[in-house]
């Protein structure tokens, strides 16, 4: 009954126009330290709201990245975040 209601709650996320981390997860299958990583180096399109701090994530623009084939391998975000310390640390 448990996971009968866990696939319900999931199906309806998938709904939401607006989606949080956490209904992000869901719906890519990403990993939620992925997300953060994907939001720190700017390469997941996302809210902008300076008002309110946690991150929001438009279904359909998502959809439309996630289309556009981006390369969200390990190698690559942890290659680019290391390159986005580098260049903190010298200035």
């Amino acid at each position: 009954m448990v996971d009968l209601l866990t696939d319900i709650k999931g199906l309806l996320t998938h709904n939401k126009k607006t989606m949080n981390v956490e209904d992000l997860v869901l719906y890519t299958g990403l990993s939620k330290s992925k997300i953060y990583k994907l939001t720190q180096l700017k390469l997941i399109p996302m809210g902008n709201n300076p008002h309110i701090r946690q991150k929001f994530f438009d279904k359909d623009t998502i959809d439309n990245w996630l289309l556009g084939e981006p390369d969200v391998s390990d190698e690559t975000l942890e290659h680019q975040f290391n390159q986005q310390l580098l260049k903190n640390r010298r200035r």
